[in-house]
């Protein structure tokens, strides 16, 4: 029997597709050779984003997996250099071990289930110096939101100290931004704030903002020099880049404040879920657009409910995740609940 396509997707936000008007802001773009930087709208899209960053240049890319890639390039020598992050955060499961394999560096990672680790944590990582039998630690990476942490924010507070202990060793700094915007919208705090002190950062496009592609590191003119050598050398260099960078800006003035939705979709679902007593979950834990929880057979489950057009994502045995999106409105909230509560005893 074949199975039911899924009209429900809460796999992850790069699931969302253009809206009409972003199609249209794609189709109308004004464009040029971005290598000779000669496309108005990427050049805007940089602009833009270093301003709300608050720093002085940004680049435009194809990922913010590229993002990382090259921030921890421009930051780490091969040779025995070492990053501290999250044992949980994307570039330790994620990027294929380019950490590794681009950068020939170590990964000092912290044991932060949440994805949220202290000032106390960094000073107990840092190498000793001058130790020629250690790894050297040269970058501290802060992941906002949380992925694997369940889309938790990290307090300003916490990503203050944290940056405070790094320049006490002097020590490089980078803010993966992968859902900045979404610590935006749930704090009430700029992304300039979250951003300041930090070396590089970045904001991705296409995951809740809503875009096909791009994302936009920024920093010192001088580092974004540099970051411009390696995406060429990575073939990440385009051409008419405007087409994506026109979606960027789209998604900057009319998908921000609407991810306040997608959080309240987040809590309603993680109290749906609460009400099951096969699934252990904290609703108080959800903060944004991501809701972790775990089941008896994750798998399973997750093949259950697909019968129902609901596709969630199973993260091993008994782990699950669901990610709420541009995509999903309170209507499919409420058929994934009921996809749920037919497949779970309560």
């Amino acid at each position: 029997m074949a199975s039911t396509p899924s009209n429900v997707n809460l796999i992850s936000d790069t699931q969302t597709r253009p809206t009409a008007a972003m199609r249209r802001a794609i189709a109308e773009a004004e464009v040029g050779d971005e290598q000779k930087l000669a496309d108005p709208t990427t050049l805007r899209l940089q602009e833009r984003v270093a301003d709300l960053l608050g720093h002085e240049a940004a680049l435009f890319l194809p990922s913010g997996t590229m993002c990382n890639l090259i921030a921890f390039r421009l930051h780490l020598r091969p040779g025995g250099d070492e990053v501290i992050l999250a044992a949980n955060s994307h570039p330790v499961g994620f990027e294929a071990g380019s950490p590794a394999a681009v950068n020939g560096a170590m990964t000092r990672q912290l044991d932060a289930p949440d994805g949220i680790f202290s000032g106390a944590e960094v000073e107990a990582a840092v190498r000793a110096p001058g130790d020629r039998y250690a790894p050297r630690s040269r970058l501290v990476s802060v992941e906002q939101t949380t992925n694997l942490g369940g889309g938790r924010v990290w307090p300003l507070a916490a990503v203050r100290e944290v940056l405070e202990t790094a320049r006490g060793h002097g020590l490089r700094t980078h803010l993966d931004g992968a859902r900045l915007m979404n610590a935006v919208v749930a704090s009430g705090d700029e992304a300039a704030a979250w951003a300041a002190g930090f070396d590089t950062a970045w904001l991705d496009f296409s995951k809740g903002l809503g875009a096909p592609a791009g994302a936009v590191l920024a920093g010192s003119a001088a580092l974004i020099e540099e970051a411009w050598r390696y995406k060429q050398m990575l073939g990440g260099a385009l051409r008419q880049s405007g087409i994506l960078a026109a979606a960027a800006l789209h998604a900057l003035d009319h998908h921000v404040e609407r991810l306040a939705e997608d959080h309240s979709h987040a809590r309603i679902l993680a109290d749906g879920l609460a009400e099951l007593g096969g699934v252990s979950i904290d609703p108080g834990a959800v903060e944004t657009n991501i809701v972790l929880f775990e089941v008896a057979d994750a798998p399973a489950l997750a093949a259950l409910v697909a019968e129902h057009g609901i596709e969630v994502g199973a993260l091993g045995p008994h782990r699950m995740r669901a990610v709420t999106h541009l995509d999903v409105s309170r209507r499919d909230i409420d058929t994934a609940l009921e996809a749920f509560h037919a497949a779970v005893p309560c």
